[in-house]
């Protein structure tokens, strides 16, 4: 006798369906929006030779994707009564295209050098998108465990970015490297010592420090910014960051 099959199951079945349809729509956009952008820019090109990705289109792509794939797993474990991203990943979103773009112009440091005032604006729109996406999920009530989590990898991704422009363009030594990848050191120690993946309180310093990163790390991209000063503001990120991580270590230690 074949299994009996609910209408319940059937209702999560169809919302499971429409969800994967919605998210995958939204998702697409995104890449679509990339492209678009990358062929406004002129780093894809089109007519005849549009099959010929250059060397910044296929890395921002491929950031893209990566992206798009880890967030679309992350979606599909959620409820299926919660179907789409919703209004405040969206914003998130929009800024990770930014993001993959702007990480696609490290594959050509040239174009890094001859363009860093259009790069510093993009950084900037991301920026700005930074607070948006938290304003929209207050005033929609859509606040997540998984839109914060995305915005704070978004975040930390950024950072890595900004920092290997500074490298590549020969501004900043490799330290610099140090503001980019202490995010993910923390992860790295977490698996050893668990304590430091417990969660952590909302804290104004953690924000403040992180918009602070990235405003000095553009600003340090700035080609009429001498390599002295980028250095500095470099410097002072990196002291912000290991002061910010001090502070949080110690109270997890102190609350494990």
């Amino acid at each position: 006798m074949p299994p009996t099959v609910s209408n319940q199951d059937l209702a999560e079945g169809a919302a499971r369906v429409t969800r994967h349809s919605r998210v995958g729509i939204e998702l697409g956009l995104g890449g679509i929006v990339l492209l678009a952008m990358l062929v406004a820019l002129g780093l894809l090109p089109s007519g005849a030779e549009a099959g010929a990705f250059t060397q910044v289109a296929l890395l921002a792509v491929a950031t893209y994707l990566g992206m798009a794939i880890l967030l679309w797993r992350a979606l599909m474990r959620r409820p299926p009564s919660q179907s789409g991203l919703g209004a405040a990943n969206r914003v998130t979103l929009a800024r990770g295209v930014l993001v993959a773009l702007i990480a696609g112009t490290l594959a050509d440091p040239a174009l890094l050098a001859a363009h860093g005032e259009w790069l510093f604006a993009l950084a900037l729109v991301a920026l700005a998108l930074d607070g948006v996406d938290g304003w929209v999920a207050r005033r929609t009530a859509s606040t997540s465990a998984l839109g914060a989590r995305f915005d704070m990898e978004l975040d930390a991704f950024f950072i890595l970015v900004l920092c290997m422009a500074l490298l590549l363009l020969d501004r900043v030594g490799p330290w610099v490297l140090a503001i980019g990848a202490m995010r993910y050191a923390f992860v790295a120690a977490s698996w050893r010592w668990p304590w430091l993946a417990a969660d952590l309180p909302e804290s104004f310093r953690r924000k403040a420090v992180c918009v602070w990163q990235v405003a000095a790390l553009m600003l340090a991209l700035l080609p009429a910014l001498p390599d002295t000063l980028a250095g500095w503001l470099a410097a002072t990120s990196l002291a912000g960051l290991v002061g910010s991580f001090a502070v949080d270590v110690r109270w997890l230690y102190r609350h494990r």
